[in-house]
């Protein structure tokens, strides 16, 4: 990939390498002569003042056996060689020289006259070049060996006790060396950084592979699918990242499952606004409607009684009957709906008291009877032991007398109409069958609603208006109980049902 990660850690760390090696070379090339040189004379100012504190602390006879081990010692551990005399003349006042030729020590006598004496005839003294002065007490030199193509720095200096000292190390050929050092330092750098490439480029997989981990679980959350979870240990900056893509992943899954209940909830609502709105406008309908033929009869009887049209006394008797039958069938319709329009809306909650339902239905089939013996319909109704129930006594009448009366209003053939009882867990079903015409199988579920009719005519023949069972229906929802409706094959049952005391 041309932007990946791993190629861009691996070629960082490469140029950082071979950064760090090229500025170790510079620096080495740059400073490591004069660093050398400064050692070097570093080691010689240690000497002078070891040998001097030596000598301080020697008696006249000179030094002891132990100070010339230990001085020895301390003058080849720093590459050096040392000479003590007490004049300038070496063969005479020589007191300590730590090793050397005789050369060495012609060499070390002209450097000596040269120091003390401004002597600077002779060609090898020509070479010497001073480098500092400590307290008057000794100075520092380098000098060039032209036979032996050797540089040296020489310490010659003055002890407390007066002695003369002189103080060589040996300054090899650093710039060769140098040279060489620096040419296995770059040698060295592009080895280590060939192969630190290489090892950077496999452990950076290391690296990139829970990225590419993560970049993949991201892919999966943009396209909705929150199952894949990241599943690394580490406890780095990449491990919290996962544990937060985690985090993320889940917090979306529940926020996107919220948004979707939100919107079936809205959708919901919205339905059911417009199947309100529908309810309202079909309400409205239906309510001019049944308004509509009462009220045209009344008005159309109170002109006839204005107008004198029969003078009988007969007739305007008939004529008023029929307004006040009209006007109470108009007063009986706006009082359901003010009731059932308060059990909708909540305003008329059931008082839950125990009563005996066995002798509630009985008082209605009683205030009935006069109907039934006029229709001759036979009502039958078995159950003798009382059965005690938990609901709204009031509302509960309401309820068996709307089921008796339609049962009454619908009952055909051979006229029979029975009410039941049956026992179910924690239950009692109250079932009200009467003989006759089924309702048709799409209409089971539309005859709750409010003014709707089966059978337009008959309803209207015995002061129906598709009230009734809406008011059922609302009255046991507020009761929480459930309530139903179903064919036989010789007629129809009307059911609900209550909760049974103990």
């Amino acid at each position: 990939m041309k932007h990946s990660l791993r190629l861009k850690i691996t070629f960082l760390l490469t140029i950082s390498i071979a950064l760090t090696i090229f500025l170790c070379w510079a620096l080495n090339k740059s400073f490591l002569t004069d660093y050398y040189q400064y050692s070097k004379i570093k080691s010689l100012d240690s000497v002078f003042y070891e040998i001097n504190n030596t000598f301080n602390e020697s008696s006249q006879k000179g030094l002891t056996p132990e100070q010339l081990v230990m001085m020895d010692s301390m003058i080849s551990k720093n590459n050096a060689s040392a000479y003590i005399t007490m004049n300038a003349n070496i063969d005479v006042g020589l007191v300590y020289r730590s090793n050397g030729t005789d050369r060495d020590t012609q060499r070390v006598k002209k450097s000596m006259k040269a120091y003390l004496y401004g002597n600077t005839s002779d060609t090898m003294i020509d070479k010497m070049k001073w480098i500092k002065s400590v307290d008057n007490k000794y100075d520092i030199f380098i000098q060039h060996d032209a036979l032996m193509q050797t540089n040296y720095i020489d310490l010659i200096g003055v002890l407390d006790t007066g002695f003369l000292v002189f103080i060589r190390t040996n300054m090899e050929n650093l710039q060769a060396s140098s040279a060489i050092s620096n040419n296995f330092l770059a040698y060295v750098g592009i080895f280590v950084t060939v192969v630190g490439t290489i090892v950077m480029f496999f452990i950076s997989r290391s690296f990139t592979k829970p990225i590419l981990v993560l970049e993949n679980i991201a892919k999966k959350m943009s396209n909705l699918d929150f199952n894949a979870k990241y599943e690394g240990k580490s406890q780095d900056e990449i491990g919290q990242l996962g544990n937060s893509i985690n985090l993320l992943s889940e917090k979306l899954e529940q926020t996107i499952s919220e948004l979707k209940v939100a919107n079936i909830e809205l959708q919901s609502d919205i339905e059911h606004k417009v199947q309100i709105d529908e309810m309202r406008k079909e309400f409205l309908s239906n309510v001019t409607h049944e308004l509509k033929t009462p009220i045209a009869l009344i008005q159309g009887y109170a002109e006839g009684l204005k107008d004198n049209i029969s003078e009988d006394e007969q007739s305007r008797e008939f004529y008023c009957e029929v307004i006040i039958d009209e006007a109470m069938k108009m007063n009986k319709m706006v009082k359901k709906l003010l009731s059932l329009n308060q059990l909708e809306f909540g305003n008329n909650q059931p008082e839950i008291i125990r009563f005996d339902v066995i002798s509630l239905i009985n008082s209605v089939i009683q205030s009935t009877d006069i109907l039934c013996k006029q229709k001759e319909i036979r009502v039958i109704f078995e159950e003798k032991q009382p059965c005690y129930v938990w609901a709204d006594e009031y509302m509960i009448e309401e309820v068996v007398t709307n089921y008796v009366s339609n049962a009454i209003n619908h009952a055909d053939g051979a006229k029979i109409v029975e009410i039941k009882l049956i026992h179910m867990e924690n239950v009692v079903r109250v079932a009200v069958f009467n003989t006759g015409e089924l309702i048709p199988e799409e209409d089971l579920e539309k005859v709750w609603i409010k003014f709707y009719k089966v059978d337009k005519a008959r309803t209207r023949e015995y002061g129906g208006n598709g009230i009734g069972l809406s008011i059922v229906k609302a009255i046991m929802n507020a009761h929480n109980k459930e309530c139903g409706v179903v064919n036989h094959s010789n007629g129809v049952e009307f059911w609900f049902e209550l909760d049974i005391t103990a």
